[in-house]
């Protein structure tokens, strides 16, 4: 199941919640206060994948990964 990173918009609490794909829309309470103001955050593992992705464009051909077509 995923993890996901919410932020309480009422206290400002980060906090992480499992949840299955199903209730991946579900909108947790904060465990600090218990407000329902609560916002899902980008995770840092998404945020990691989306940067280091976005900064490595056109580095793939210039590396030997891959390029005799198995392991050497």
């Amino acid at each position: 199941m995923p993890l996901y990173d919410f932020q309480c918009k009422e206290c400002g609490e980060i906090f992480e919640v499992t949840l299955r794909f199903s209730e991946a829309d579900r909108i947790p309470a904060c465990p600090k206060c218990e407000s329902k103001n609560t916002k899902k955050q980008l995770s840092k593992i998404a945020a990691f994948v989306t940067s280091s992705s976005s900064g490595s464009q056109g580095s793939a051909s210039n590396s030997n990964c891959g390029s005799q077509g198995g392991f050497t």
